[in-house]
């Protein structure tokens, strides 16, 4: 397990390597008006609680949860302007590091280290049921994804040598631990619970994650591989986050321990993860997520700033310094939220 001052956890997986071999000059450049845009503004909601927040999810333009340190959740249900915060009784000295909300009133959270907890509520946060509970040394839960409202799966910090996944197909009320496949971790290997972004879940079982460390790899089903193009090779360098839609599929990276460093911490695919690109122009920094906005549009956030990109990861353009651990869109609807640190979330005003 990968400890620091947020204890971004460890990472995971694979063991074959892809070639970065398709040149840039596959997929045409975009036009400098398509590059520069209309830069969204950074709105800033709330910030002072006492709480790193890593886990977001955001329903709709108006329901947004957020998760983090010291057992806290919080809620709002007008886009952000008030927020009500609760603390999980028991899990007061707990991080929540991933939330998956359904609606205003049901929401998944899963909770670090020892033991693994993944928890649920059903009535806005007022009360949480825990659902699944590993006891296993050494666990500790990086990441959750929902295909739909009822399949979803989690990543963990390798056991044994091994993988650890655990699936649902009923919205989070139960949780079985997948067994097959069985995908080695090489020592030194696990996720980073930096934004709860790592893996992609699909209505057919596919999954597709990306680890860091000594290797950064890429796993899905069918086997595992080292990432081409991604920095690599201490225990706080690699893979955060991984976004993926259609033919398109983006992977954010960095070093946490030098934040400005821009060395291959982003790739793109534009043929479903068939070949991998490196950016005409990087991000700005260390990136701990990455989101879709719409088909060629995307933003990605971390302790260096924030950047966006309007031709599918080809161009970044850096559009604020301010720091923050993980943006989402809303599932239903246009609006762009981010949160970091010190209880700060924000939102894209275009």
């Amino acid at each position: 397990m990968i400890n620091q001052l947020n204890r971004i956890a460890p990472l995971l997986l694979l063991s074959t390597a892809l070639a970065l071999d398709t040149p840039a000059a596959t997929y045409p450049a975009a036009s400098p008006a398509v590059v520069a845009g209309d830069s969204p503004k950074v709105q800033l909601l709330t910030s002072g609680t006492d709480v790193s927040i890593r886990g977001l999810s955001v329903v709709n333009d108006k329901i947004v949860w957020v998760s983090g340190s010291k057992g806290k959740i919080g809620r709002s249900t007008d886009g952000g302007a008030t927020w009500l915060w609760t603390t999980v009784p028991g899990f007061e000295k707990r991080d929540f590091r991933d939330i998956e909300a359904f609606d205003d009133q049901t929401a998944v959270i899963i909770a670090i280290a020892e033991p693994a907890n993944i928890l649920r509520t059903t009535d806005g946060g007022k009360t949480w049921t825990t659902v699944f509970t590993d006891t296993t040394k050494g666990m500790f839960l990086d990441a959750m994804a929902f295909a739909d409202q009822k399949k979803g799966i989690v990543v963990g910090d390798p056991i044994d040598g091994n993988t650890y996944i655990a699936t649902t197909s009923d919205g989070g009320r139960s949780w079985t631990k997948m067994l097959q496949p069985v995908i080695p971790a090489p020592a030194g290997d696990g996720f980073f619970a930096a934004s709860g972004t790592n893996v992609v879940y699909q209505k057919n079982g596919d999954f597709t994650a990306v680890s860091g460390g000594k290797e950064s790899r890429l796993l899905t089903p069918a086997g595992a591989s080292i990432m081409p193009g991604i920095i690599q090779g201490r225990e706080m360098t690699g893979a955060n986050s991984i976004v993926r839609s259609g033919n398109i599929a983006i992977v954010v990276a960095g070093d946490y321990e030098n934040n400005k460093d821009t060395t291959n911490n982003c790739i793109y695919s534009h043929d479903n993860m068939k070949t991998w690109q490196a950016p005409v122009k990087r991000p700005r920094g260390y990136r701990s997520c990455v989101a879709q906005i719409d088909q060629q549009t995307y933003v990605t956030c971390g302790t260096a700033g924030i950047d966006i990109t309007r031709d599918a990861g080809q161009h970044w353009q850096f559009i604020a310094p301010d720091s923050y651990n993980v943006c989402q869109k809303a599932k239903k609807g246009k609006a762009v939220f981010l949160a970091g640190g010190n209880g700060r979330i924000a939102k894209l005003v275009y």
